[in-house]
């Protein structure tokens, strides 16, 4: 077995790598790599892409994550070749061997290792494979996409998905270094935390030590970064994973990542500029082919973006006032614009569905409220923004609500909201009239939120942020249809994992540590029974679906 692997009982046992590299005083090089070792013995592991038989010479093309390498076994080395004869595509191996150039006219252009060979001299085989579901080679796009979700281990070694996240792991990389180079802290927030109304349904998680009691995942960051500037830490950032039970839609999964950021002492023009040259800067550096139709980005206002083009999320690339002969057409163009001035409240029918807290909130006794008993408001991006500042009297005295104006902006690109943010109310007096005019009680208002309030009580600066649908951003910059091609193990549209077969129930010995009961669970105690129902409509705050925080 060429010192790679011995055979007990019909078994092929195989050394792992270590032992092959040690054995062999030789270090396995990435594919991508062996250009660079013409004439050259190197050592390559990986995956059969595929197998061809010419003539008497086998030839496979070899696939790590950074490409392709084409291998060459020849008769001359009978038990090599022998071998070499079983192998089949997605077999997983190891090759010793000399890199050669490739003789003339046998060149490959669309691959990196196109003018090399490999001439094989020895091979490990590590783990065989069934037949795929799928074909690999090809970009996927042609696949039912349950079939490669279920099987999406298999679906990531195509190049198109791992150039994906490749791209997505360089983005990430840039933005952390430059973040940090601009005096931010990268800091984690918690996953398990309270539930609040913050714009669509919590999942929510069962404490076993306190029975009757549940943390909620967070639907963003958005309280604890307010609540790292009360602390004085000043400009915080991290990629944040996110956490929001919507209903089924097409392009949205119930977990996503977003670049999250704060800064205190700043004024909205301050944020967007710094969140400006950083996605310049991100484009010139990581996505080099791509052109931005327009530097500075353009801003349009809220009420001029809704006049001309009927949406809030503008796409100017066929817009004939850029003057630049911009066209959908092209996949390179790149058309940022903010979008500012944002109302701070809308209106909605009272009893709307997907507004269960706001009808709460009429029936929670408040009389403090502008509401009337057929409409409600609620906030239209978050509630923790300020007004503008010549806009703040009419909240303080929950005065023309209609004509009060945010601090919000969201950056669009290519007609998709990619990021939004606002300068955050960081005055408890302010904050607490935002939820007055929503129709919360006195009792629900420090319920949900007293501890927002009681920090801002202890000095809280200036401070406003962003948050960029990190998911979004790169499947734009990728060319994807959709955010699923960008993600490594997505969710279909209504939350399903067909690969991992969630959701799933759990045994009853897990509901009973819980006090929980489903149906007719048996083994469980009335009185050690929490409402679901109960439960639910008691945690249940969804609101506004659109918005980034």
């Amino acid at each position: 077995m060429n010192g790679f692997g011995r055979i007990i009982n019909g078994v092929s046992l195989i050394a792992n790598s270590g032992d092959i590299i040690k054995n062999n005083l030789m270090e396995r090089i990435f594919i991508k790599d062996a250009k660079n070792k013409a004439e050259s013995e190197i050592f390559v592991s990986g995956w059969i892409h595929s197998r061809r038989d010419h003539g008497k010479l086998i030839f496979i093309d070899l696939r790590d994550y950074s490409g392709l390498l084409q291998v060459v076994f020849t008769p001359n080395n009978k038990e090599l070749y022998e071998k070499a004869q079983k192998l089949r595509s997605e077999w997983v191996v190891g090759v010793k061997g000399r890199v050669n150039e490739r003789p003339k006219g046998m060149e490959n252009s669309e691959i990196e290792t196109g003018k090399i060979e490999l001439q094989a001299n020895e091979l490990v085989i590590y783990s065989e494979s069934k037949t795929p579901p799928f074909a690999i080679e090809t970009d996927g796009r042609e696949i039912n996409e349950e079939l490669r979700l279920k099987y999406k281990y298999l679906d990531l070694r195509r190049s198109r998905l791992v150039k994906n996240l490749s791209k997505r792991h360089e983005l990430i990389l840039f933005v952390r270094n430059w973040l940090s180079s601009q005096g931010f802290l990268e800091i984690e927030t918690p996953n398990l935390t309270k539930s609040t109304p913050e714009g669509a349904r919590d999942y929510v998680v069962p404490s076993r030590l306190q029975p009757g009691s549940f943390y909620a995942l967070p639907q963003s960051p958005q309280q604890f970064k307010q609540l790292l500037m009360v602390a004085g830490l000043e400009r915080y950032f991290q990629f944040a994973r996110c956490f929001r039970d919507e209903d089924t839609r097409g392009d949205r999964q119930p977990e996503f990542t977003q670049m999250d950021l704060e800064m205190s002492f700043v004024e909205r023009e301050d944020v967007m500029e710094l969140n400006e040259r950083l996605m310049i800067e991100l484009v010139k550096k990581i996505f080099p082919d791509k052109k931005i139709q327009k530097i500075p980005f353009p801003r349009i206002s809220y009420q001029e973006a809704m006049k001309k083009y009927k949406t809030d999320r503008p796409d100017l690339r066929n817009d004939p006032s850029t003057g630049l002969g911009a066209s959908k057409e092209d996949p390179e163009l790149l058309a940022f614009c903010w979008v500012v001035d944002f109302p701070f409240f809308e209106r909605v029918a009272s009893g709307n569905e997907a507004h269960p807290e706001l009808a709460e909130g009429l029936n929670s006794g408040s009389t403090s409220s502008p509401q009337t008993s057929k409409d409600v408001w609620t906030f239209t991006h978050n509630p923790f923004s300020a007004p503008k500042p010549e806009h703040m009297e009419m909240l303080m005295e929950k005065k023309k609500i209609p004509e009060i104006l945010t601090t919000q902006y969201d950056l669009v690109l290519n007609g998709m909201e990619i990021g939004g943010g606002s300068i955050r109310n960081h005055q408890s007096a302010a904050l607490k009239k935002v939820f007055e005019v929503m129709g919360y009680a006195e009792d629900r208002i420090k319920e949900n939120f007293g501890h927002m309030l009681e920090a801002f009580d202890f000095g809280a600066p200036v401070h406003g942020g962003i948050a960029w649908g990190l998911d979004r951003l790169v499947s734009i910059f990728q060319n994807e249809p959709n955010i699923r091609e960008v993600i490594a193990f997505p969710k279909t549209g209504d939350g399903r994992d067909l690969m991992m077969g969630a959701p799933s129930t759990i045994d009853d010995k897990q509901l009973k540590e819980l006090k929980l009961k489903i149906g007719n669970s048996p083994d469980v105690n009335s009185s050690d029974v929490i409402s679901e129902s109960r439960q639910s409509r008691r945690l249940r705050d969804p609101g506004r679906k659109r918005r980034e925080k």
